[in-house]
């Protein structure tokens, strides 16, 4: 008799929670931007099917400081020549006085050795050092028990500690990642954490960085957050490390698992532009930065040229912004649909006169004017819309204001058109077919 064969979803385990009954964060705001560390030169161009050279990285570099990035990890020195020349070209250059850099490495002797040899001359520096920690990579790609996975990350603090002290012209500020964090017994991470400040003598003056990468995402943000509260309940010390997440977006929940974990208690959050990175990417932080901006929270980060912004980016990656991308996506601030129309069209009008500073348009987190977008493309008139979209191009691009009866009617004769065309109408044509079938002075008579 042959044995029934298993469903494909029994393969899979469902994750487990966290003991955390009387867990805080459900009822905090998060209210003030966290420190914000760029990836996009390292994270995000090892993910590239075509990697940055010196010029795109140039050109990135010099938009993540004008944004107000002040931590960018810029390379992975020891990986390559390339990296590595890149670090000292930075360096050699000058790095502006509020911009730290950051390298990565893992903890391996000469791998460490590299990276603190790409570093000299700098005033400033975060080194990353990191090793995976999961019970699965422990048990099947290094086939070593707790003990040796901590040995590993304190002899490598050890030899950073050593190395920085041979340059003293160097600031050197140590990270440390528990790579698979997600992946991580919570008590070991918090172990082999613990065990690396010590190795470091951290202190309320010399803080470690305390990396807690959802390297891979794999559970709801809830859990992501409970793991983050845990984890600054359970590591005693506060004041001797900046708790920081590193979220990727395997599940498609980065940005909600991020928000969630800085109401958690994390302080930094290292992420990329429009979320590029390894498999679905890294947290978006133009996106987490625009969220606290349209609840009125300062991200500071200059996103006043979103398009400038996107450029950019896409020169760099080689990568598209996908057109209904939040915040900076070409459409995202653009009803076609009849009743979203109207509900805008009314709620310009209703701001016109209200004199209220506050932001109140239907469909319209926030002003597209404050990220560089004009009024122009808000409404946009094709076979789905409706005689409000139509109001709306008459009296923004052609000056002409009609009765309810007249504007129906025209909507009629515009929804005709753009059905046998199968596309959308252009302002001018709109206002065009309007003077064909009325003249040109507008009708008497308004709303």
């Amino acid at each position: 008799m042959s044995t029934p064969s298993r469903k494909p979803s029994q393969k899979y385990r469902p994750y487990p929670t966290v003991d955390l009954a009387d867990r805080r964060w459900p009822f905090r705001r998060i209210d003030t931007a966290p420190r914000w560390c760029s990836v996009d030169l390292r994270d995000g161009n090892q993910a590239l099917v075509s990697p940055m050279g010196p010029d795109r990285k140039r050109l990135l570099f010099r938009t993540l400081v004008a944004l107000g990035f002040r931590e960018i990890e810029i390379g992975f020195p020891s990986s390559s020549r390339p990296e590595f020349e890149f670090v000292r070209e930075v360096i050699a250059g000058g790095i502006p006085d509020a911009v730290t850099i950051q390298v990565l490495t893992q903890a391996r002797e000469h791998l460490i050795r590299s990276t603190m040899a790409s570093l000299r001359g700098a005033g400033r520096a975060v080194v990353h050092l990191y090793n995976s920690t999961s019970e699965v990579q422990r048990r099947l790609v290094f086939g070593l028990g707790r003990d040796g996975i901590r040995r590993i990350a304190v002899e490598g603090t050890r030899l950073v500690r050593a190395l920085a002290e041979e340059m003293p012209e160097t600031e050197v500020v140590l990270e440390y990642s528990p790579e698979s964090f997600t992946g991580t017994e919570l008590d070991f991470a918090a172990e082999i954490c613990q065990a690396v400040m010590d190795e470091w003598e951290a202190s309320p003056s010399r803080r470690v960085i305390l990396n807690l990468p959802a390297t891979v995402e794999m559970s709801t943000p809830n859990v992501y957050a409970d793991q983050i509260e845990w984890f600054a309940r359970n590591v005693p010390g506060r004041e001797r490390y900046v708790l920081s997440v590193h979220p990727h977006n395997d599940r498609g929940t980065a940005v909600a698992a991020t928000e969630l974990a800085l109401m958690a208690g994390a302080e930094r959050v290292e992420g990329t532009l429009f979320g590029n990175g390894e498999r679905t990417g890294n947290v978006d932080l133009v996106t987490l930065a625009l969220n606290l901006f349209s609840q009125g929270v300062d991200p500071g980060l200059h996103l006043g040229d979103i398009d400038a912004v996107v450029r950019v980016a896409e020169e760099a990656t080689r990568l598209p912004v996908h057109p209904r991308h939040p915040y900076a996506g070409r459409l995202v601030y653009t009803a076609f649909s009849g009743s979203h129309q109207d509900a805008i069209r009314k709620g310009f009008a209703a701001r016109a006169t209200s004199g209220d500073e506050r932001w109140e348009v239907p469909y319209l987190p926030i002003d597209p004017a404050d990220v560089g977008r004009t009024y122009e493309e808000v409404i946009r008139v094709n076979s789905q819309s409706g005689k409000g979209g139509v109001g709306w191009v008459l009296e923004n691009h052609g000056g002409i204001r009609t009765s309810r009866e007249r504007l129906a009617e025209f909507a009629v004769v515009v929804q005709g058109v753009t059905e046998a065309r199968g596309t959308e109408l252009a302002p001018g044509e709109i206002v065009e077919i309007w003077e064909r079938s009325y003249g040109a002075a507008p009708s008497a008579g308004g709303e």
